[in-house]
């Protein structure tokens, strides 16, 4: 009786023996009840177990067809890695960290204490400090890392005031012979690899400014975990914090400041408090203006940016170093 009531709300594979259901177990005592079977919940669980029914969450497993270049794109990452590193230049992974709530707000993890810390029950926007937006530059050569600490909008304008922020002191500190400067980042987000914004500051801001030949190398779209600055800096900065509220933007740098690892991972924090605007546009005559030569292979994700003849006015903004 009980499978017969189930089978229509059953889902699994059919030639196999898991399966899983979208009722509850009151709901099949009830429908029991009402065909005269009282039968308790602990026992309906019981029978359920006997069948190789379980309770199971969502898995995300499901990635549709890979693009087609993919592979080839790995690949040519790797082989791009390896000749500039060889070559002694500068080679970069870049992203923007999960943006979190400042406030009094719980942040997941646990920590050693005697007694928790006392949050706000509610992480409502509007009692929070601000939104931090972590851009961050991991440094795959000297295991160095440098976050910028943003609190307005994360746009592709930011992403490259921060690099370049980072060519100007970082760059010229570890590769002060350097004439290459390599970026690995994601498809997506504020340095994505259709974005024309991102291209257009960087012709002007890396390229001309300082005098870099930049090529920048995108992961396909939805491998970004791949990034080595996922799992070599980003991770190890949710570590340091994991279980401590972040109450303030001074608290949010500290954090980052602090984070180290037993391979000798040291990181650096600067907070941004610049206000960058969204929506900006770049015209195709613009774009056409540009040195940049895309790649042979995968040229949709791979492209050189060399500095023009004129160098433009480098923009400037205001940084506050930790």
């Amino acid at each position: 009786m009980i499978l017969a009531l189930v089978a229509p709300h059953t889902a699994g594979d059919p030639m196999g023996s898991q399966k899983w259901l979208n009722c509850r177990l009151v709901d099949i005592r009830q429908a029991l009840a009402q065909r005269g079977h009282r039968v308790s919940q602990p026992v309906i669980s019981r029978i359920l177990r006997a069948h190789d029914y379980r309770l199971r969450a969502n898995r995300k497993c499901v990635t549709g067809a890979p693009h087609p270049e993919r592979d080839q794109q790995f690949a040519y990452i790797r082989s791009q890695r390896a000749a500039h590193q060889a070559q002694g230049q500068p080679v970069i992974s870049v992203d923007t960290k999960k943006k979190e709530l400042v406030g009094n707000f719980k942040n997941g993890g646990q920590i050693w204490c005697q007694s928790p810390e006392q949050v706000d029950a509610h992480d409502f926007p509007q009692d929070a400090v601000g939104r931090a937006v972590p851009y961050g530059i991991y440094d795959l050569s000297a295991n160095r890392g440098t976050v910028y600490v943003g609190c307005s909008a994360d746009t592709p304008s930011f992403a490259v005031d921060n690099l370049a922020h980072w060519c100007r002191t970082e760059l010229r500190e570890r590769y002060p012979q350097a004439t290459h400067l390599r970026i690995e980042a994601d498809s997506g987000g504020s340095n994505a690899a259709r974005s024309r914004v991102f291209k257009q500051q960087l012709q002007r801001q890396v390229a001309d400014g300082l005098g870099l030949t930049v090529t920048v190398c995108h992961y396909p779209t939805g491998a970004s975990k791949w990034n080595p600055i996922e799992h070599r800096l980003f991770s190890e900065i949710s570590k340091t914090w994991a279980g401590c509220p972040l109450r303030s933007f001074a608290l949010v740098a500290h954090y980052i400041a602090t984070t180290t690892t037993q391979t000798g991972l040291a990181v650096r924090a600067h907070l941004v408090p610049t206000t960058y605007a969204t929506g900006v546009r770049v015209t195709t005559a613009e774009m056409a203006t540009l040195n940049i030569e895309p790649h042979t292979i995968c040229p949709q994700w791979n492209y050189t940016i060399r500095p023009r003849p004129t160098p433009s006015a480098e923009g400037v903004r205001e940084v506050i170093s930790l």
